[in-house]
């Protein structure tokens, strides 16, 4: 027992995130057929082959009159080559039809010669300009041949995704199912947001924040409230975690204080067991990782940054691996640190930064090293650096890597 003693001993992190991916063997959800209109940020579950060309016929890609090349030759404003306009499906030498962007061009036309390089008159058009063949035309296949691999399982559909896939005629896909995740507090002294707390009371936010996570990586969160400090309530929460989502998070009771009864409740539960518990990172070292009736069950802090750490280091990976989505990263940047900063030798730490650009350079400057209930050190950054646990601190211009969660943006006060 630990309780009331503190951890004897950490486990790293490379060390915990592998015993735990071993135990739990996370394989990808099932999928399911949705419209396209409801399929923005879903992960696709299956590779798209083209069956058919995009665009499927050659197409004037400009305003203008589609034409043969070869009656273009050596025309100039000084020298214009006049072309008899005409409205038929077959163009001849000699003769021009108009067209409009998107427009199929009629069959014998080779090119198309911009508007802006023609004047019109008599019903005769005097071509300005040459062009080569092809010119200002979009070829069939141009942008995807039938038969050519188009998309990839796993991908997280954007708008282009979308609108591509529209183009190829879909109507309905298949993408991986949204994974469940049961989300609860524990803490006598919580309450429920827009509630007035009394003294000795908190406003428990960490769920909406989790939840919120969980909505931004494609996750469906069900939220199942607050859970005082009781053994058999919050039993009954976990079980009711299990029965309703593929995974449950629990925010609060993890460390090793009186009132810290999530893991001892664990511990007394059939078909149940904690697999790590305190881990060798800052913020968010209390965190427990479990498993109960065969589901993945995180414990993370009741502190706000340290659950946010905890669940963006043990949970995103695991939302990932059951959407088929787990090479998906977060996007890093090189900066160079603004301040020497200090780490924690043994423990991985992560530092949030403020990555600004200042002289053509990204620089990184640090809000916080601790304060793991602080929140607007989140409020206040827009990414992480990771200082190993072999080094004790990190020395000013020293060149970082940053994962950013957050656009980064241009600080006056720094130019």
């Amino acid at each position: 027992m630990v309780r009331l003693k503190g951890f004897t001993k950490l486990t790293p992190l490379d060390e915990a995130l592998e015993k735990f991916f071993q135990k739990t063997r996370l394989e990808r959800l099932p999928s399911e057929n949705i419209s396209l209109s409801e399929a923005f940020l879903r992960v696709l579950a299956v590779d798209v082959i083209a069956e058919k060309d995009v665009p499927r016929f050659d197409r004037s890609a400009v305003d203008g009159y589609a034409i043969k090349a070869e009656d273009t030759l050596n025309a100039s404003v000084f020298h214009p080559k006049k072309l008899m306009l005409v409205e038929s499906d077959f163009i001849k030498n000699g003769e021009a039809r108009a067209v409009w962007t998107g427009q199929p061009l009629p069959d014998g036309a080779d090119a198309v010669i911009m508007l802006e390089h023609t004047k019109k008159s008599n019903g005769k058009i005097e071509v300005l300009k040459a062009v080569a063949k092809w010119e200002n035309v979009s070829k069939k296949g141009e942008d995807v041949k039938a038969g050519e691999l188009v998309l990839k399982a796993g991908t997280r559909l954007k708008p282009w995704h979308l609108g591509l896939l529209a183009a190829l005629g879909y109507e309905k896909l298949e993408v991986i199912q949204k994974p469940k995740v049961a989300i609860f507090a524990t803490g006598n002294e919580l309450v429920e947001i827009g509630e007035e707390p009394e003294k000795g009371k908190v406003i428990e936010t960490n769920r909406l924040i989790l939840s919120s996570m969980c909505r931004e990586l494609g996750a469906q969160p069900v939220d199942l409230g607050i859970v005082p400090d009781r053994e058999e309530s919050i039993k009954e929460k976990i079980l009711e975690g299990t029965e309703k989502a593929d995974i449950i998070v629990s925010t609060g009771g993890t460390s090793v204080g009186k009132a810290d009864l999530v893991p001892e409740t664990i511990n007394k539960m059939e078909n149940a067991s904690i697999i790590v518990h305190g881990i060798a990172i800052r913020p968010a070292m209390p965190t427990a990782l479990a498993v109960v009736n065969n589901k993945p069950f995180f414990v993370l802090s009741g502190n706000p940054v340290a659950a946010i750490i905890g669940f963006e280091v043990f949970v995103r990976p695991a939302i990932l691996r059951l959407l088929g989505a787990e090479k998906e990263a977060r996007f890093r940047v090189k900066a160079k640190l603004a301040r020497r900063v200090a780490g924690v030798l043994g423990r991985k730490a992560f530092l949030r930064v403020k990555v600004y650009e200042k002289n053509g350079e990204f620089l990184a400057e640090p809000v916080s090293v601790t304060g793991s209930g602080v929140l607007t050190t989140m409020t206040k950054a827009n990414g992480f650096v990771v200082i190993p646990e072999n080094r004790e601190g990190l020395q000013e211009g020293e060149e970082v890597a940053v994962y950013l969660f957050d656009n980064i943006e241009r600080d006056e006060n720094h130019v």
